[in-house]
């Protein structure tokens, strides 16, 4: 479900996976994640998603995150998987499935 964030609408990364599958889950579809950075304290992770449709015809998008796990009790204990998911949700979005804006729900 669509979550409104000053009047603006924005589609949760549960959603835009569920929609990318619907949209290309015919096709040779790929979400991958990569640490970029874990020093202990920041975490960066980037997502790349990618559908082969044919030859030649690649859908093709990334996302970047970034999470303090001294910032928040949600960090704390899971900045990683926060970090994670915002990444899959700003690749997704990179290929049109964010709704009104660019930025997942949790980035704004």
């Amino acid at each position: 479900m669509s979550v409104n964030i000053h009047g603006k609408q924005y589609r949760t990364v549960s959603e835009r996976i569920n929609l990318f599958y619907e949209l290309y889950g015919k096709y040779s579809t790929e979400i991958d994640t990569e640490i970029v950075k874990d020093d202990g304290n920041i975490v960066q992770v980037k997502a790349t998603v990618s559908v082969e449709r044919a030859p030649k015809n690649q859908l093709f998008g990334t996302g970047y995150a970034e999470e303090d796990r001294s910032k928040g009790r949600i960090n704390s204990t899971s900045a990683l998987e926060n970090c994670e998911t915002s990444a899959i949700g700003r690749a997704l979005a990179s290929i049109g499935l964010g709704g009104e804006e660019y930025a997942s729900a949790n980035e704004v």
